[in-house]
């Protein structure tokens, strides 16, 4: 089987990590398959496809497309199509040149692993070839994106949706088109529980060792601005505010590492921290690729997306660590956990409520220590990466005998249910 996966960026987000675990167990499953990523940019995404014995290639699309996405800012989006239109010369090169990789390559089937990569495949794919689309994200927020991608999904033989929320946006958007629930997983052995290294976490953060006794609370997220970095930082104030007394270290872990202006800058987040008058009460730590070892550092790992979540990589990382966890309960994220067993959830965007999860949480180590075993058992059972490339292979098989049904009873093939 000689098997392309086109991945529009070569950083390492959750979407990425999804890709790497999707090469891992295609190989696994598969040994003599010949397995390629194509990736849109360079980054430590090839790196790591490498280390896994795959073959990668950069074919780098012109920085004014890659830069084009969903923004939260106003006009955001149109003025960045705008300065793109001078550069539809070099899109079209780009085109021809991905076109030739691909065909050059001759796969048995592609899978692609981003909206951009979704809409371009209908371009660069030989006719003939099964395609599938892997969707990590709610298209139906995505009007745009939306819009085209229905437009798009002709020759699409099937979409690997990464819960039953995402399957239920996505049979809406792309009616007709073959859906799969195959949950994100995660690598057991180096996601577990261990000793954490707090003083290490300082030490990246640039401060002093936090005294003895004081409780890390992090929050792990590219700097997307629906991640609820500003929800953090407020209930961080609100807790200082009326517990001064507590001693704990907020940290803020990841950074801007996608093209698009729908994040916030190092800057932004650095100004918000200032204006709530924090201090070293909040820090910062830079993106890290070892995000096992910043888990075991922290004492309780916070989800707080305000927009519902699609499924919360992080959320299922930390609970494979054994930390307490602490999530925003909407969307693909509700299906992770047990409240009140495996880890705690509030409303999302609510501070009141986030502030006092944590305060619950920092005065009652027991409470913490319990949820933390609970949440590796729960990882143990939903989240194993061992059984992710069979579940692919499920899929493939029938994408390319074309036997995939339009419909399928939702929380089939391998869909984590809510206990």
């Amino acid at each position: 089987m000689r098997l392309l996966f086109l991945s529009p960026v070569g950083t390492l987000g959750g979407a990425e990590r999804v890709l790497l675990t999707a090469v891992r167990g295609v190989l696994h499953e598969r040994p003599g398959a010949v397995v390629r990523v194509v990736a849109l940019a360079d980054g430590p995404l090839a790196g790591a496809v490498r280390d896994l014995g795959a073959e990668v290639e950069v074919v780098a699309l012109p920085v004014d497309f890659a830069a084009l996405g969903d923004s939260s800012r106003p006009g955001g989006r149109t003025a960045a199509a705008l300065r793109s239109l001078h550069r539809l010369p070099a899109l079209a090169q780009f085109v021809s040149r991905l076109r030739n990789r691909v065909a050059r390559f001759a796969p048995d089937l592609v899978h692609s692993n981003g909206i951009k990569t979704h809409l371009l495949a209908r371009l660069v794919v030989p006719k003939g070839v099964p395609l599938v689309w892997h969707a990590h994200d709610f298209y139906g927020l995505r009007p745009l994106a939306g819009w085209l991608l229905r437009r798009s999904r002709a020759r699409v033989k099937a979409v690997v949706a990464i819960s039953n929320a995402v399957a239920l946006d996505v049979r809406v958007i792309l009616p007709g088109v073959p859906v799969r629930v195959v949950p994100n997983a995660v690598d057991l052995d180096r996601f577990c529980p261990g000793a954490g290294d707090g003083p290490e976490l300082d030490r990246l953060a640039g401060v002093p060792v936090a005294e003895p006794g004081t409780v890390r609370v992090g929050l792990v997220a590219t700097y997307a601005r629906w991640k609820g970095h500003l929800t953090v930082l407020d209930a961080a104030a609100r807790l200082a505010a009326e517990a001064p007394e507590l001693r704990v270290r907020w940290y803020v872990v990841g950074g801007p590492i996608y093209q698009t202006a729908a994040q916030y800058t190092s800057a932004e987040l650095s100004e918000a921290v200032a204006a709530r008058g924090l201090g070293d009460r909040v820090v910062f730590v830079p993106f890290q690729t070892d995000t096992a070892a910043v888990y075991r550092a922290l004492d309780v790992v916070v989800h707080a997306s305000t927009a519902p979540e699609p499924f919360g990589l992080t959320i299922a990382e930390a609970m494979a660590c054994g930390r307490a966890g602490v999530v925003s309960a909407a969307g693909g994220a509700t299906e992770l956990f047990t409240d009140g067993i495996d880890a705690l959830g509030f409303e999302p965007g609510n501070v009141g409520q986030l502030s006092a999860v944590i305060d619950r949480l920092v005065r009652d180590p027991e409470l913490r220590e319990r949820l933390g075993p609970a949440a590796r058992q729960t990882a143990l059972a939903r989240f194993d990466a061992l059984g992710y490339g069979g579940k692919l292979r499920d899929v493939y098989r029938e994408v390319v005998i074309h036997r995939v049904p339009t419909s399928e009873p939702l929380g089939s093939r391998g869909a984590v249910h809510v206990r």
